[in-house]
């Protein structure tokens, strides 16, 4: 029984940080866009990032996958997924390799800007390959600093919440983790 009552607060806790995220993505997405054609600061990537530190890559990528293909939805662009997801998908895999192979030996923060700058990137390249706009990458320069500055916030968000909330709450909620 006690399993299950951990798996239930795992799923819990996963359903709250996916609805955060989705719900972060959707006012995000209401605002115009940062300088850049669809630059945004990516703070939905707080909760999915949170995620992999609480519990591994495998419910952080299901939490990105679900919060593009919703936020698509919501938004009204489902060709957003293509960029969204990509994204999105690279910069957890990235965050994965870093937090699970360098971590400690480099900072939750140099992990969230290194992965924010792949994200944006990424979705350089796919809409590059889609609309087959070579010129595009003249930009990356510009859409890796805008990186740099959301994946600062996004990290810094994260290092707060960790350090601020007692690390029971943490505990409990991934209680499971450990046990499985």
């Amino acid at each position: 029984m006690k399993n299950g009552k951990y798996a239930a607060k795992k799923i819990a806790t996963l359903a709250i940080l996916t609805a955060l995220s989705l719900i972060t993505f959707i006012i995000e997405n209401q605002f115009p866009p940062l300088f850049f054609p669809g630059a945004r600061m990516g703070l939905a990537n707080i909760f999915s990032f949170a995620a992999l530190i609480m519990f591994s890559p495998a419910e952080a990528f299901v939490i990105v996958a679900i919060r593009t293909g919703l936020g698509a939805v919501f938004a009204g662009n489902l060709s957003a997924v293509m960029y969204s997801f990509t994204g999105g998908v690279v910069s957890m895999a990235v965050s994965s390799v870093l937090m699970y192979t360098l971590y400690p030996r480099i900072s939750v923060m140099a992990v969230s800007i290194t992965a924010a700058a792949a994200h944006n990137i990424t979705q350089i390249c796919v809409f590059a390959l889609v609309t087959n706009t070579a010129n595009m990458f003249v930009n990356i320069p510009y859409y890796v600093l805008l990186g740099v500055v959301s994946g600062a916030i996004v990290g810094g968000v994260i290092m707060l919440v960790f350090k601020k909330i007692p690390a029971s709450v943490f505990e409990k909620a991934v209680y499971s983790r450990k046990k499985t």
